[in-house]
């Protein structure tokens, strides 16, 4: 995929690309899926994954539209689809055909620059928002295709000896919601806790707590949902769900999408 650049900021950029580097939070003792490490290709002794079949295009309802949040939790089309540690895409190696750059201030250049259509405008207009209440935003990390987390996965396989350990760190290919083109993950302009712990007292953190909903997003790792997620809090990584179902779990003081949609937990790939 050709190479997308945007403006970025540059008292935000080098903090963001240090992080992007494999930062993780030195507290989290749970996997994280927002792993963002740059890494070489597999080489020798990466462990072997299987080869997916050719991907569709994304599924449409008969009216041409793509199914609603509560009508398909499968379909990796829908803006309802729930992938997680059981629940891989499927196909493995799904790609939106509609991903596109959001006009915003972004970290990150390539295929990790692209949202799907309307996650994009949503972005455009949270940011817009943020800005304006003072709390401006920087995108890190938005879309991750199938071979990437292959590499990705494969590279912390490799430097960790095992599945098990990799697995502490990594989405496994086909189980990151990065994939669906519906994730990202958000930083404070200034570079200041970008993919760690201390994010959620930033500005920018603080503001996409209270505000996000609003735009259709959802923070998809809240504390104390990590034995049904099977990840640690991750208050950076926002998840698109539209705005009714975002509304409704915020009304009803839900913290995942699992118990929203009345699914089993995840808390690991058994």
């Amino acid at each position: 995929m050709a190479l997308l650049r945007a403006p970025v900021l540059v008292a935000g950029l080098a903090a963001v690309l240090v992080l992007l580097t494999g930062c993780v939070p030195a507290e989290e003792t749970t996997p994280s899926p927002s792993s963002t490490a740059a890494v070489p290709d597999p080489s020798e002794g990466a462990t072997s994954l299987p080869v997916p079949s050719q991907s569709p295009k994304a599924t449409k309802k008969k009216d041409g539209k793509t199914p609603d949040a509560r009508e398909d939790h499968t379909d990796p089309a829908s803006i309802g689809v729930v992938v997680n540690k059981r629940r891989p895409l499927a196909p493995l190696d799904y790609h939106p055909d509609d991903l596109r750059q959001p006009a915003v201030s972004i970290g990150t250049g390539g295929e990790s620059a692209l949202l799907r259509d309307a996650v994009a405008d949503a972005t455009e207009k949270m940011f817009s928002a943020a800005a304006a209440d003072g709390a401006p935003m920087i995108m890190v990390s938005g879309f991750r295709s199938y071979a990437t987390q292959v590499d990705t996965y494969n590279h912390w396989v490799l430097q960790h000896g095992s599945e098990a350990a990799a697995d502490m760190i990594s989405a496994r290919p086909g189980y990151s919601e990065h994939q669906t083109g519906l994730s990202m993950d958000i930083g404070d302009i200034t570079g200041a806790c970008n993919l760690q712990q201390c994010f959620a007292d930033t500005a920018a953190g603080t503001w996409a707590a209270r505000n996000a909903v609003r735009f259709g997003f959802i923070i998809r790792y809240s504390p104390g949902e990590e034995k049904v997620t099977g990840y640690s809090p991750e208050p950076w990584h926002l998840r698109y769900v539209g705005k009714k179902v975002a509304g409704k779990m915020e009304e009803r003081g839900i913290g995942s999408l699992e118990e929203y949609f009345g699914l089993p937990a995840a808390p690991d790939y058994s």
